[in-house]
């Protein structure tokens, strides 16, 4: 579990700083720096939301299987 999460945290760092150095690197007017600056930013908040919601319930299934046990005893 904890090498997966390492992973997708990785993977996630890995395309912000790709992405950031892309923009940079690339030759485009301020306004559009700025628009894909903004763009990108929206879309690493949206994995970021994603892969957060994908741990939670990996992390409630684990707890209800935790759980289960007591559960069956009262």
């Amino acid at each position: 579990m904890n090498k997966i999460f390492s992973f997708i945290t990785g993977a996630i760092m890995g395309a912000l700083v790709g992405g950031v150095i892309a923009i940079l690197m690339a030759p485009s007017s301020g306004e559009e720096l700025r628009g894909q600056i903004q763009e990108r930013s929206i879309q690493i908040s949206d994995d970021i939301k994603t892969v957060a919601a994908e741990r939670r319930a990996e992390l409630e299934r684990e707890l209800a299987t935790l759980r289960a046990p007591y559960k069956k005893e009262g």
